[in-house]
């Protein structure tokens, strides 16, 4: 399970999210222009894949795929822009019913994502739930494999790992499976090398997986990450602070360059984003896939 020294990883940056505000930490970009500045810093630094979420007026969620797609030309005119990964969220944590999760995989040219998220089953968090049926799921699944968007799956714990093998066996997930394992859920699994090392153990070989940990675990399971996995997923959506004392907070740069620092301890080297893009099956930038 341990990776050797020297293979290249990702990093994924949730920069945004639903449940963070200004009022929890001044460093939350909600804006379109405070999403891109952090985003282009953030590419600066080598960053080769985003997962996006946009807000309304209010600095609400919003479900708008106008937004989205604003987001994604911006974001493809920035140095790098046009071969970083861009995934856009179909979270059920504030509305569950497909025709609105759905609205953002409508998006096509220049304004189209590479992937949307896709969580295998409902669950809790300390105060709020995200509801995925299992029609809901499939329905998304379905929709990103008509408008060949690659699904970034959420998985939290084991029997998701098995709703993914159903998939495939379905044919709605083909190729090479992206994941982003969650842990730190207080009602999933945690940031432990025992429960991370099942969740792996149950995944299909063709997985590139990445690691990330809600608020106080986000240290430990970009550790992990570093070391077991293929990457990592960090950002201001899943942790608020710098430090385990909740002195300082946080910046989705500030991240980023921890995840560098851990990595070149670890001898790790950042992933070519043309690269990463071959190995999620994805076209590149002179048309190559």
């Amino acid at each position: 399970m341990q990776v050797e020294p020297g293979k290249p990883f990702v990093v994924n940056l949730a920069c945004t999210g639903i449940v963070p505000t200004k009022a929890m930490n001044p460093n939350i970009p909600v804006t379109h222009d405070e999403i891109i500045d952090d985003v282009g810093h953030c590419l600066e630094l080598g960053v080769q894949m985003f997962h996006l979420h946009a807000r309304d007026a209010q600095e609400y969620q919003t479900d708008d795929p106008e937004v989205y797609g604003r987001l994604i030309e911006s974001i493809r005119a920035l140095p790098g822009g046009k071969q970083a990964v861009l995934c856009v969220t179909t979270s059920g944590r504030l509305k569950h019913e497909f025709e609105f999760r759905s609205r953002v995989l409508e998006l096509d040219g220049a304004m189209k994502p590479d992937m949307a998220s896709l969580t295998l089953s409902s669950l809790n968090f300390a105060h709020s739930v995200s509801v995925n049926t299992p029609a809901v799921i499939r329905q998304l699944a379905e929709k990103m494999q008509q408008k060949q968007i690659k699904p970034e799956i959420e998985v939290f714990d084991l029997g998701m790992v098995n709703f993914l093998k159903v998939l495939q066996k379905e044919t709605l997930v083909e190729g090479t499976v992206y994941v982003n394992i969650l842990l730190g859920n207080m009602f999933s699994a945690q940031a432990s090398l025992l429960e991370l090392g099942c969740l792996m153990a149950a995944l299909p070989d063709a997985s590139m997986v990445s690691v990330a940990g809600l608020g106080k675990f986000q240290l430990q399971a970009n550790m992990l990450g570093l070391m077991f996995a293929d990457g990592v997923r960090t950002g201001l959506e899943d942790n608020l602070w710098l430090d385990g004392t909740r002195q300082t907070f946080a910046s989705n740069v500030d991240l980023v360059k921890r995840v560098l620092r851990l990595a070149d301890e670890l001898e790790r080297p950042l992933l070519n984003a043309t690269d990463l893009r071959l190995s999620l099956g994805l076209s590149t930038a002179d048309g190559q896939s």
